[in-house]
Order: C-alpha cells, then structure tokens, then sequence
C-alpha cells in the first residue's frame, strides 16, 4: 500500500489502543481509528511503513452490529474516547481481549481468567479532570481536552464522562480569565500565565477541590478563588500550583492554598479518606472499590503482614485492614503518605503505617519494620515496574504477590518477571474503571 491509495478493508480487531485492525490485500496490518469489529469500510491510506499502514474510513461499505450512534461531537478529535461508536458489550469484549493477548503474547503465561468486571454506570463516572487553558484562532480563551497524539486543545464544554457540575465550573473560570483579560499559558512560546483547570469530586460526599496550575501568582486568582465558592457550595478549597517548568508535565511542586481547605474527604471501601491535590485517587470510586475487593479476594489478608507498595493515600491497604494483622505502605508522594496516615487514623486503624519513599527502597523500609509480609500488594503507574522493585519485591520472600495494573502490557511483562523471581501467575480478572477510553484495569493474583 502507499499513501492516498483507497482499499476495502473488513475490521477484524480491535488494537489496546482502541483503533480497528483489519489487513489489505498483500495481508498487511492496516490500522483504522473509529472502525468497529465486522465494519467494511473503503479506506484511504494516510500513512505506509514497512509492515504496517494508517489509513481512515472514506465510507462504511457493511456496518459492524456494534455500532451505535456517537454521542459526542468532538468524538475522533479529542483524545478521550475510543469507543463512542460502539455499543458497551463489544467494548467490554475488546478490554478482555486485551487483557488474554497481553498475558499470552507478551507474558507467556496462561492463567486462570476470572470474569471480567463491567462497569455499572458508563457516563458521568469519573471524579477527576484536567482542563488545558489556551486560545483559539480569534483569541478567545478555550478549555477542552487534548487531541490524540498532541498537545492542540479540543474545546468541550460538556465532557460525557465528567459530572455536569465540571463543566459549570470550567465554563465559569474560562469566562473570568476572559473578562478579567488574564494572561493565557502558550505551549509553543513558553509565555502566559494560565495553563489548566483541575478539578477532583468526592463521589459520595459530593466535596469539590479546585486546582489552577499557573506560572505565578496574580491578584485575581485570590478573588476567583472566593467567587468560586460562593456560586459552587461544594467547593471546599481553591489551591494554585505553580508551575514554571517548560514541560508537558501538569503540576508543579509548590502549592499555595488560595481558600478553603487544600483537602477534600470521601468515602472508600467503607472508610473516610482525605485527598489532597497531588495525591492519587481512582478516578471512578465504585468500581474502584469492586477492583480492591477483588485484590482482597485475591490477597486472603486474613491474620496477615501486607506491603503495600505505591500505595497512595492508602486506600488498598485500609480497605483490607479491618481483617490483616498489620499494613505497611510506601509511596513516593509526600502529601500522598501524610493523607495515608490521616486517613488511618480518621478510620481508627492503629496497624496501618505509611512511609514515604520510592518504590525501590521498600523493600529496604519493610526489612527495617522487622516485619515479614505475607502479602506484597503492587499497584505501579501505567509503566508498570521497575525491574529492580520486581527483585526487591520478590526477596521480601511473600507467598504472595497481587498486582494492580491499569496497564495489561506492562502487568504482563512483570509477571513474566515475577516468574522468572519464582512466582507462578495464577488469576487474572479485568475490570473497566473507564468505559468509553481503550484503558482497562487488571488485578493478578501471583502465589510464590
């Protein structure tokens, strides 16, 4: 195939990034971006490698059954969303698909799969969102979301996945710096002030934290901290992070809080945790306490030393503390591991303790307790481990390993590690915390 060329294509895949899979003529992959399993479409060749092409639909020649009508008019431009287009039972097949291919291709190993766990509500689930400020082509200050591949801002005033009182809240801080005419962060020029929105809800306490990240502070934040918790009465606190790093990265390390208080508090798991800015936090609470439920279903920690590494504000650990012996969290975080030690202690748990350092030195912090785990309780980013923490891990000498991964390749590529350290993969279960978006999370039980 070459570039502009046209061909009929029957999509027979979906890849883990959501996209359709289907081959030309010489069987060749050919990746096609909001096509569904059974579409046959006439594409056109956007871009030709060696062994593999891009192409887009022209025209849809058979339309797949699971289609659906897409909801959403910055579908295909905002890099959110892959599956808009399809109806949610083949979304949950794909996630699944996903999850057995990684563990086969990339892992080698064939464990049990347990059933997945699907997600009870799919719209207005999330409790997390990150709004880029910018300015469109006439000047006008825009927030939205990023499109795919890159850093161009996507105006949506109304994303499906985030509560509606998000999108008020935006909608209101984009028409202030507007009026007030302030001074809008630009990627390309390294100039401006203004750069993003970030907003965390509590999903059963209902509590608001609003976040603007900025590159320095200026008189009128202070005064749309105040008029943000006057017009929104569950915002509890208005804090800026600065930022003046040339970077792609959100947050900086400074925060000033500018009203309220920095934390909010929500229930997990049947415990009051506090959330500070920084701090992780799943960003869909029910289904987020269904996918520790099945790590505790996997973990046993009846009468047990569990450690807890990259354990956030705690919530995995306090969620199986009621029934373990004793918990032992490390996180990198600072602010992070102080909402940890609150949150034990606002749950009552005086066998929870948190510590805070990399992953890579738990071992050593969990040697020093005295204390031998009987469960190592893993929950990475999505680049998973660290060789050296799968090492330091397996010499704390568990019977067993759980992992929780919202990655399948990574959580593959370290179990295969893990049994070349001397653990045996032995349950695997999905669960989607992010209907709509190609990522899925995974929890692995691994027994030495």
């Amino acid at each position: 195939m070459i570039k502009n060329e046209i061909c009929t294509l029957e999509i027979t895949s979906i890849s883990n990034e959501g996209v359709g899979v289907g081959r030309d003529k010489d069987g060749k992959v050919v990746f096609v971006p909001m096509s569904a399993v059974g579409d046959v479409c006439r594409v056109k060749i956007l871009k030709a490698k060696s062994s593999y092409s891009y192409g887009k639909i022209e025209e849809i020649l058979i339309p797949s059954t699971d289609r659906r009508e897409n909801d959403c008019p910055v579908f295909g431009r905002c890099g959110g969303c892959s599956f808009r287009h399809i109806d949610y039972e083949a979304e949950v097949r794909a996630k699944e698909s996903f999850i057995r291919d990684a563990f086969a291709r990339i892992g080698g190993l064939e464990p049990e799969f347990l059933p997945f766990i699907k997600n009870e509500d799919i719209t207005r689930y999330r409790n997390k969102a990150q709004y880029p400020i910018g300015k469109d082509k006439d000047g006008n200050v825009i927030c939205g979301f990023y499109a795919v591949n890159s850093h161009r801002i996507i105006e949506c005033t109304d994303c499906a996945l985030q509560p509606a009182v998000f999108s008020e809240i935006v909608n209101y801080v984009r028409e202030y710096i507007q009026n007030n005419r302030l001074s809008v962060y630009s990627e390309e020029e390294n100039k401006g002030v203004m750069r993003h929105i970030c907003l965390r809800r509590g999903h059963y306490s209902g509590e608001i934290n609003v976040t603007l990240v900025a590159r320095r502070k200026i008189p009128e934040m202070q005064r749309l901290s105040k008029e943000l918790m006057c017009k929104f009465p569950d915002i509890k606190g208005v804090v800026l992070n600065i930022n003046k790093q040339d970077t792609n990265v959100i947050m900086g390390e400074e925060e000033i809080l500018l009203a309220g208080r920095s934390e909010i508090f929500d229930a997990m798991c049947g415990n009051t945790v506090s959330i500070s800015p920084k701090s992780f936090y799943q960003v869909n609470t029910p289904m987020a306490e269904k996918l520790y439920a099945a790590a505790a279903e996997f973990a046993e920690p009846d009468g047990k030393i569990i450690a807890d590494i990259y354990c956030g504000i705690g919530t995995i650990g306090l969620s199986m503390a009621k029934r373990a012996e004793r918990i032992i969290g490390v996180e990198i975080v600072e602010s992070a591991v102080a909402n940890a030690k609150k949150n034990a202690e606002l749950n009552g748990f005086s066998n929870a303790e948190f510590y805070c350092a990399d992953a890579g030195k738990a071992a050593e912090i969990i040697n020093k307790t005295g204390l031998k785990p009987d469960v190592v309780v893993l929950d990475p980013a999505r680049r998973g481990c660290e060789r050296e923490v799968l090492e330091r891990a397996a010499k704390l000498g568990a019977e067993r390993i759980v992992m929780i991964s919202c990655n399948p390749a990574t959580a593959a590529r370290d179990c295969k590690v893990l049994g070349e350290l001397g653990y045996r993969c032995e349950k695997v279960r999905g669960a989607d915390l992010f209907s709509g978006t190609s990522h899925v999370e995974t929890v692995v039980r691994l027994d030495r």
